[in-house]
């Protein structure tokens, strides 16, 4: 039987709330024709316990690695620290703030075994409660996203890439949507997989989701400057058509939609201050409160 054998990256910064739980999970990974050789964890200045309890892990299986970097220096700088040590031809980069079901990179990486895929991208789930106003607007963010991902993919959270590129810049706010643009830019195929679901965890506060969303913003407008376009999720057009179609399914949402649709506008206005005022965004505050994922 084929195989495609796989590295696991994990670029982490003071993740010891969720760290644990993450690793335990990938050990855990249901697998048939993916063959998980390594799990790299790029630790980037962190300052609690994530480093130690990366290490207690590594005790117990020689697949997983603690890489540190002295200094915290953004997520693309430790990408391009992961893309230097891995050694499989297939890489996987998971966010250290989610986890991934017991398939995931099972149903991920299967793509792989056609030579023609480069990347392929999983389907975020977040594990807030849709009663709260908060939680209901995380689950409309990501059910947006998979509506329109399933006819223009759009990658995040939980990826997989073959090793093509060697590096990406280190001011590069939005990594996995790089990272598509220039692999699908290789004349290689993207692939959504909503069966590869990764658990995440939305803003559960207005001032989170507002520093999420402008940070992300700013990194699309910064994206487009470097490659000449936006993601399929920020078509405004096709977001409406979508949002519109959840309000005729729940006409009792639709005040919710209406009010998380203008908090996104807010955001976006944030991020277009922030890109033309030229406010990096590379290394960005954390979000407390998409942090410590429990899962039943």
């Amino acid at each position: 039987m084929r195989k495609v054998s796989v590295s696991i990256g994990i670029c982490a910064y003071n993740e010891e709330k969720n760290i644990g739980k993450l690793l335990e999970q990938l050990l855990r990974q249901r697998t048939n024709v993916v063959d998980i050789r390594e799990i790299l964890v790029i630790s980037s200045g962190s300052t609690d316990r994530t480093d130690d309890i990366v290490r207690q892990f590594s005790e117990k299986d020689s697949r997983i690695k603690l890489i540190r970097q002295e200094r915290r220096e953004g997520k693309a700088s430790a990408i391009n620290v992961l893309l230097k040590n891995v050694s499989q031809p297939v890489c996987v980069l998971e966010s250290a703030d989610t986890i991934p079901s017991i398939d995931a990179i099972e149903m991920l990486c299967r793509p792989f075994l056609d030579p023609q895929v480069g990347m392929t991208g999983g389907r975020p789930v977040p594990i807030n409660s849709r009663d709260g106003f908060m939680g209901f607007v995380g689950w409309l963010l990501w059910t947006l996203h998979h509506r329109i991902s399933l006819k223009n993919p759009k990658m995040g959270e939980l990826i997989a890439f073959r090793r093509v590129v060697d590096a990406i810049p280190e001011d590069v706010v939005v990594d996995e949507y790089y990272l598509q643009t220039v692999i699908r830019g290789m004349g290689y195929r993207l692939v959504y997989v909503p069966e590869a679901i990764v658990y995440n965890k939305a803003p559960s506060s207005i001032a989170d989701f507002l520093s999420q969303r402008r940070r992300i913003y700013a990194g699309y407008l910064q994206a487009k400057n470097k490659i000449g376009h936006m993601p399929s999720t920020m078509n405004f057009i096709d977001t409406l058509c979508e949002a519109t179609h959840i309000a005729f399914q729940s006409p009792s949402r639709l005040p919710a939609i209406l009010f998380a649709m203008a908090l996104e506008a807010v955001a976006r206005l944030l991020g277009v201050y922030d890109y033309y005022r030229g406010r990096r965004h590379h290394i960005w505050q954390i979000a407390e409160t998409t942090k410590n994922l429990e899962l039943a």
